[in-house]
């Protein structure tokens, strides 16, 4: 616990501050206009501080600030912070569904659309978020009809444009032809400037200027170019028929509609483009920080604001204006470019999509608890049992599960499997390829245990992939598992041991034939009574190690299988070999392949064809040599 800040050491200055804890993580980040004056308010007694306050202020031992210019800067610099390492006393986003946009790739010469869940392009521009997949998708097919932009891979694109030939999209009209030169650029650039326009709720001229189109062709009896632009209209009309109509023409705008109670906060946002409703997104908070509504409010606009991937609107309809209104407005004008207008509609159409996302926030509450009710309360039941039954010095909020698979000592691997809440938490699951050269669990174990370990006296290490930091994987557990006896348990605590963390964080084993729980230091086993949701979620913790760990050693001794039988083909080089996985997909579907389609293929020689066949199938390949040398 901080037992006393040296206020005249801290900056009368804007900036944002990061609490500590003993181990030097970051628990929570701040901001304030003046960092003196907001540290000196955590400096009373914890009974005059609110109870999540009063809890923060003691897991905390350190705190440190950085400076910034102006409540703009401190804005960003506290939610760039917050995004990064995900303090636990922070108001969190709970939000696990990712939905979808659609996008169009406006950096590339010849732009392609599509509905994509995945990771944001700045150069790319994005439409939505869409509640539903297949709705969307109905709404590109039918955009696609109306404007012919291409929906094909890049591969696709590049392949057919060295063919000289367009594919099938091409023939039954959802496509222009640009991979074969069928339209010209500045054209195509047109259409998809019509196609982001739709999206964006401004039709009106679109559908103005292929009536005229249409009309030009009839008089000139061009009847089948007519046809045409007639079929594109009717599928522009299905479209627009799609997106509600709430505001005048021309009106963008996004409503943010709040329902929350003392723990969790549901937010529920319109997406108003054109005077129409173009997309809709539900998320959760869960309310850590003791905030009033204003600063609840701030963060909320902060969470659905700062990773949007879709333009900022120029006016947002808020329930009750947030906290630090006028460097919250800076921000967002910095980030759209362009000035943003905050607004509590009082009277008209704009009251009423107030009411409306408030509504769809209080229904979309209910259903949310409804979900969670039954879950969380066993989950609840089941952790408070595993900590009594333990004996745990912490609550287990944080369980890893660690189990070994090979077989005849090859393809060995490990897997981590992670469970928080008693929830399981996949992108936190890591797998390990271990080299111990022989049938040993026990090195095996040791040797997935110490690269975890170290893990944690890494915080300042980079991944590879992204230069994110590993918070995920620099977290400590509030309890170790590992699928095994008393054996594999020592092997593990050896690790623990040998990184410096032996008493810090508990562990324990599962033993499978009697389900018997081994603890460190402990010669007899603990017998947790069948009947217990904590040997439940004990078991269902190993099981998916266990799965996770075979589901990767089955892909490893499948790839090392395939490449072995396949390297016996005489004249089946690597480039064969990739080609011919590639075209069927599986070893498994080559081998159920006939000899004569293997023969037929038209890029492998006969001769090739039949060997292999003979190697995969070596009954029935000394069968054919048998009735070859008897005809």
């Amino acid at each position: 616990m901080i037992s006393r800040i040296e206020l005249g050491k801290v900056p009368d200055l804007p900036g944002s501050y990061q609490f500590k804890d003993a181990d030097g993580r970051i628990i929570y980040v701040g901001k304030a206009k003046s960092l003196r004056q907001r540290l000196s308010s955590y400096m009373q007694s914890p009974s005059q501080l609110a109870p999540k306050v009063a809890s923060m202020v003691q897991a905390a031992e350190s705190v440190e600030w950085i400076t910034v210019e102006n409540d703009v800067e401190a804005i960003m610099l506290e939610y760039s912070l917050i995004k990064r390492f995900r303090p636990r006393f922070n108001v969190r986003l709970r939000d696990d569904k990712s939905y979808p946009y659609v996008v169009v790739t406006a950096d590339q010469t010849w732009p392609r659309v599509a509905v994509t869940r995945q990771s944001h392009r700045r150069s790319w521009h994005y439409f939505g978020p869409y509640a539903e997949a297949s709705a969307i998708r109905e709404t590109l097919d039918l955009l696609i009809r109306t404007f012919g932009v291409r929906s094909c891979s890049d591969a696709k694109f590049s392949r057919q444009t060295k063919l000289g030939r367009p594919c099938l999209l091409y023939h039954i009209d959802r496509c222009s032809g640009p991979c074969i030169g069928a339209v010209g650029e500045e054209a195509y650039r047109q259409d998809v400037s019509g196609f982001e326009a739709v999206l964006r709720g401004r039709s009106k001229g679109i559908e103005d200027a292929l009536r005229q189109e249409m009309g030009k062709a009839a008089r000139e009896m061009e009847f089948e170019a007519a046809a045409r632009v007639r079929d594109r209209l009717t599928a522009l009309s299905r479209v627009v028929e799609r997106q509600e109509m709430v505001g005048s023409p021309g009106e963008d705008l996004d409503v943010i509609g709040v329902h929350a109670d003392e723990l969790e906060c549901l937010v529920e946002v319109l997406n108003v483009r054109g005077g129409r409703v173009s997309g809709r997104r539900s998320l959760v908070l869960d309310r850590v920080e003791e905030l009033a509504d204003p600063e609840l409010l701030e963060r909320v606009v902060e969470e659905l604001y700062g990773d949007s991937p879709t333009a900022l609107p120029p006016e947002i309809l808020v329930p009750w204006m947030p906290a630090n209104l006028e460097a919250l407005r800076g921000w967002l004008e910095e980030r759209r470019g362009g000035r943003v207008r905050l607004r509590v509609p009082q009277r008209g159409h704009g009251r009423a999509l107030a009411d409306r996302a408030k509504g769809n926030a209080e229904e979309s509450f209910k259903r949310h608890r409804l979900r969670r009710a039954s879950d969380h309360s066993a989950r609840a039941r089941a952790l408070t049992a595993l900590a009594d039954e333990l004996e745990l010095p912490l609550f287990p909020l944080r369980i890893e599960c660690y189990d070994m698979s090979h077989l005849g000592g090859t393809n060995y691997v490990g897997s981590m499997v992670v469970m928080e809440d008693g929830i399981p938490k996949k992108s936190d699951y890591r797998r390990f390829k271990v080299n111990v050269g022989q049938n040993d669990d026990f090195a095996a174990m040791h040797e997935v245990l110490t690269r975890r370990l170290a893990r944690l006296n890494h915080e300042d290490e980079e991944d590879s992939e992204d230069g994110r930091r590993l918070a995920r994987f620099s977290y400590p557990p509030s309890l170790i598992v590992i699928d095994g006896g008393k054996g594999q348990l020592s092997s593990a605590h050896r690790a623990l041991v040998e990184a410096g963390l032996d008493g810090e964080i508990p562990m324990i084993s599962l033993a499978k034939k009697f389900e018997e729980v081994y603890l460190v230091g402990r010669s007899e086993p603990v017998r947790i009574p069948r009947t217990s949701e904590a040997l439940f979620l004990l078991q269902q913790i190993r099981d998916e190690a266990h799965r996770f760990a075979i589901t990767y050693h089955r892909s490893l001794r499948d790839k090392s299988m395939t490449r072995s039988i396949l390297e016996e083909v005489p004249g089946l080089g690597p480039v064969r070999r990739k080609k011919l996985l590639a075209q069927f997909g599986s070893l498994k579907r080559i081998r159920a392949a006939s000899e004569e389609e293997l023969a037929a293929l038209g890029w492998l020689p006969e001769e090739v064809g039949r060997s292999l066949f003979a190697v995969l199938h070596p009954v029935a390949g000394a069968q054919t040599a048998h009735d070859e040398a008897g005809e």
